[in-house]
């Protein structure tokens, strides 16, 4: 992980959607994190299905409501969250929302995070399960403070203290993850392998213990936020699939269905994913 220089925060007000949204002049100074603030000024209130996508996301609100989590597992009222990069099917509710939101690319969260993404995997965790009376503080400080450029300055903080202690992410496996994400998903794992030298069922292992997934499910996922964001953008299940590497559309719907819970025209009729 990387240290940049840290900046001021600008503010953008959405009129249409109600949403005040502000983010890190710069960005955040860790490498693999992204953050922003929300605020829902207008109470339109939130209502999200939670999509698997290439990156955690940790979600810290500061209003009076916790939100309210739907998942396999059941209801749960959360301060805050962890989604995994395949939560399956989950849905997260809130009303006046004013959170942090912070994005984490495998190796960031591999970290950051203090858990094998193992044992995150399917799931939207409560962050104080695995931060504990930390997570309780910064919640805290982060309630405390009135303007948003104090608030991710104090996330950044935070994180950079983590990062200091963190584990390192082995160079192999970091590697076999920026392939499959500059190749979209689009690469055999027998090809993975031999990249890094390794056997396959070395690379299963290890890949599997560090990022929280399989090689082929990491790069199903990649491949599917491909898709997901062609879909919603408008373009037909038809072409999505020509262009994101499926071998017909049936096999698109396959996928989708299987990771979002829903087929291509319902997952292009809606916007699904948290932030």
């Amino acid at each position: 992980m990387r240290r940049q220089q840290a900046g001021a925060t600008p503010r953008d007000r959405d009129a249409e959607s109600g949403w005040e949204v502000a983010h890190p002049l710069g960005g955040a100074s860790l490498d693999g994190v992204r953050m922003a603030g929300f605020r829902d000024r207008i109470a339109a209130g939130l209502n999200l299905r939670v999509l698997p996508q290439p990156t955690v996301v940790v979600v810290i609100e500061l209003g009076g409501n916790p939100l309210a989590v739907e998942s396999g597992t059941g209801h749960q009222p959360m301060r805050s969250l962890v989604a995994s990069l395949s939560p399956g099917p989950a849905r997260i509710r809130g009303e006046r929302i004013e959170c942090v939101e912070v994005c984490l690319s495998p190796r960031a969260a591999y970290g950051l995070l203090g858990v094998s993404p193992r044992e995150l995997d399917g799931s939207v965790t409560a962050l104080e399960d695995l931060w504990g009376r930390h997570e309780r503080r910064l919640r805290e400080q982060l309630s405390d403070a009135t303007a948003w450029h104090e608030r991710l300055a104090l996330m950044d903080e935070f994180l950079a203290k983590r990062a200091a202690g963190a584990p390192s992410m082995s160079p192999e496996v970091a590697a076999v993850w920026d392939t499959i994400v500059a190749r979209r998903g689009r690469i055999r794992v027998d090809d993975l392998a031999a990249s890094c030298g390794w056997s396959r069922k070395r690379l299963w292992s290890r890949f599997s213990a560090q990022i929280g997934l399989t090689p082929k499910r990491a790069a199903m996922l990649v491949r599917f936020d491909h898709a997901a964001r062609a879909l919603r953008a408008g373009q037909s299940p038809s072409d999505v699939a020509l262009a994101c590497g499926y071998s017909d559309q049936p096999h698109l719907h396959r996928d989708v269905l299987a990771l979002a819970g829903c087929t291509p025209g319902a997952l292009a009729d809606r916007a699904t994913s948290v932030g």
